[in-house]
């Protein structure tokens, strides 16, 4: 899928919530105009082919929160572009847009399937009403449960936007949310640590000593715990991790939390190891029972060949985990052979001398 960003920063949103600075978040700084949003349409048509389908997406604000007669002029702008208008040259085939729980009603749905709208995702953020009040959300989980159903019963893909860590939210509660909203029955999730972005009530709270912002290792843990009770659920998670732009590292407008450009790559880093252990953990006891003392020197892993880098781990931190994990000197994953697949069958898995290979 290819996706048009159309940011919208901070426009609409009626909260100024503790975490948000949605300029330094979308690296937008001002409204766009209409020339710009439809030179980027253009310019995005050009690479179109090369897509089976194609989306113009606004984010950053909360769309149906901004005055009825913006929305529409925005929409009315990228109609045209948009397949269900008529128009010969239309390649787009819908749109999305994100908004806020409490910023839907049946006049909004209307509206927005009338100019092909598809997508909605709303900010739940949490499903804790202290978690939301302490974080100035403005709106109540009621909010986002009635929100939902109706965005599901007029037949939009719905999405939803959680944040775990929050002021207030512990990991217990952060996985309480993920429960709700797997009840809630979403088709797409993104997952948003919480950052501390400069200048926001959030980096004053910090600096008060009144927010301890997670580390990030223990938000990558959190989050593929999540990101693995999603997927189980048949929830596709689209996004972890704030988007990287030009404002949006250490030495600029973060402030502290568990930002990583590549944070996303680390979660599902992390899962894949959770899920290979057990096969290591398994040829190991095998040779163990004909072999006491078996130690490994190298431990050599099979995997697709395109998913080495992310078994690696960000600075070879897996590989450097298993080293210190299994006492080997040595770990490395190669890509499988062509006749290879990645169904984990273990009768693969081979010893030769002190060194151990696993196919994933």
């Amino acid at each position: 899928m290819l996706i048009i960003p159309v940011f919208i920063p901070h426009l609409g949103c009626p909260h100024d919530c503790v975490f948000c600075n949605q300029r330094s978040i979308s690296g937008a700084q001002d409204l766009p105009t209409d020339e710009e949003i439809i030179t980027q349409i253009e310019n995005y048509k050009k690479i179109s082919e090369n897509y089976d389908e194609i989306q113009l997406a606004f984010f950053g604000g909360s769309f149906t929160a901004i005055p009825v007669e913006q929305q529409e002029h925005f929409l009315r702008l990228v109609f045209p572009y948009v397949k269900k208008s008529g128009n010969k040259s239309a390649f787009i085939d819908s749109l999305r847009l994100s908004t806020r729980p409490d910023a839907i009603d049946e006049e909004v749905l209307e509206r927005l399937k009338r100019f092909g709208v598809s997508t909605i995702e709303l900010g739940a953020q949490s499903m804790d009403d202290k978690v939301l009040a302490l974080s100035g959300r403005g709106h109540k989980v009621s909010d986002t449960v009635k929100s939902s159903r109706m965005i599901k019963e007029k037949g939009f893909i719905l999405g939803l936007q959680t944040m775990p860590g929050l002021p207030g939210s512990t990991e217990e509660q952060d996985i309480e949310t993920a429960e709700k909203i797997i009840a809630l029955g979403p088709a797409i999730v993104r997952i948003y640590p919480t950052i501390v972005i400069k200048n926001t009530a959030l980096h004053k709270m910090m600096l008060l000593g009144k927010y301890t912002p997670m580390r990030l290792e223990d938000a990558v843990c959190l989050c593929a715990k999540l990101t693995r009770m999603y997927e189980d659920a048949g929830i596709k998670v689209i996004r972890t991790g704030l988007h990287s732009s030009e404002n949006m590292c250490e030495d600029k407008d973060v402030a502290g939390g568990p930002y990583h450009p590549a944070f996303g790559d680390m979660v599902r880093s992390n899962i894949l190891i959770d899920e290979l252990i057990p096969k290591i953990d398994k040829v190991i006891r095998e040779k163990r029972d004909i072999s006491e003392n078996f130690k490994a020197d190298t431990l050599t892993i099979v995997v697709p060949s395109n998913m080495i880098s992310t078994f690696t781990g960000n600075k070879k931190c897996n590989s450097k985990a298993l080293e210190s994990k299994y006492g080997v000197k040595k770990v490395r994953f190669v890509p499988s052979a062509p006749d290879k697949n990645s169904s984990g069958n273990i009768s693969e898995n081979t010893v030769s001398g002190n060194d151990l290979t696993v196919y994933f």
